[in-house]
């Protein structure tokens, strides 16, 4: 008798223990599988975009020049061309006629700074008054302000971007094909830095201060065309902008479409 009144209280609180214990073994993270994804934060810096096609987008910087700007233009409207100018404040401010000319020819301007200088080791309230007053200058000469900003040298904090995005509400451009035309290589080296650099979706960096950067421009669009690219604004590429394909994880082999081994593998520009 003894034994079978112990056995059915062992059996009782057995049933009203499962509950709980059965309640603790549910792992953590299973609760949270039908938790909603943190929705992704906007993309504030390119340095090129992935397209579906061709698309590429010129830009020049440090202008306008007074004669060589004007001469770019005139090549790029032969050519059918809109490409990007970021421009230095105190040159606008000198001449802002060049600077309304492109824009009314159909170019997107964006800033780059009143006079050049090194933002990642600047305060924010002095990049802060130098953003201001070349997005004044901008829109005093074009009637609209600007939405890009490339920093000088490419200088730039992750929080500056992060505040001058939330303020002015810029999208940081960079680059991906350099040729180097601040050293003045020579109007044959800039063309095939840029020819053998670029790819779909490159955002193209040069400088319309430079004389052999002109020079460079026929052949350089000349061959661009050549190839099949098509030239479009650095905010009509970003338009373009498809998700990019996760990169498998290190150490795992993912077997490539046999079409793959026939694409041409781009070739990278060389730094003197």
């Amino acid at each position: 008798m003894f034994g079978s009144r112990f056995f059915l209280i062992c059996s009782l609180g057995f049933l009203a223990a499962s509950p709980i214990c059965a309640e603790n073994a549910i792992p953590a993270s299973a609760s949270e599988k039908n938790k909603p994804a943190a929705p992704a934060e906007p993309r504030i810096t390119f340095s090129r975009v992935h397209v579906d096609g061709p698309y590429i987008a010129m830009s020049f910087d440090d202008g306008p020049h007074g004669t060589l700007t004007p001469r770019l233009l005139d090549l790029l409207a032969a050519h059918h061309v809109k490409a990007n100018f970021f421009v230095i404040g105190e040159n606008v401010a000198e001449h802002p006629e060049i600077v309304a000319r492109a824009a009314r020819e159909g170019h997107e301007i964006g800033n780059h700074s009143w006079s050049h200088p090194n933002f990642g080791k600047m305060s924010d309230e002095a990049v802060r008054r130098d953003l201001r007053k070349t997005d004044d200058a901008i829109r005093s000469a074009t009637g609209t302000r600007p939405i890009l900003l490339r920093p000088p040298y490419g200088s730039i904090t992750a929080r500056q971007k992060k505040w001058i995005n939330q303020e002015f509400g810029y999208k940081i451009i960079l680059w991906d094909v350099d040729p180097l035309d601040w050293k003045r290589p020579g109007a044959a080296a800039v063309c095939n830095r840029i020819v053998r650099g670029t790819r779909p979706g490159s955002i193209v960096l040069s400088h319309d201060i430079h004389p052999g950067t002109i020079e460079a421009m026929p052949a350089t669009l000349d061959q661009l065309e050549a190839k099949g690219f098509k030239f479009v604004t650095v905010s009509e590429l970003i338009a373009m902008a498809l998700p990019e394909t996760p990169k498998p994880a290190p150490g795992k082999r993912v077997n490539a479409p046999a079409t793959e081994a026939t694409l041409p593998v781009t070739s990278t520009i060389p730094h003197d």
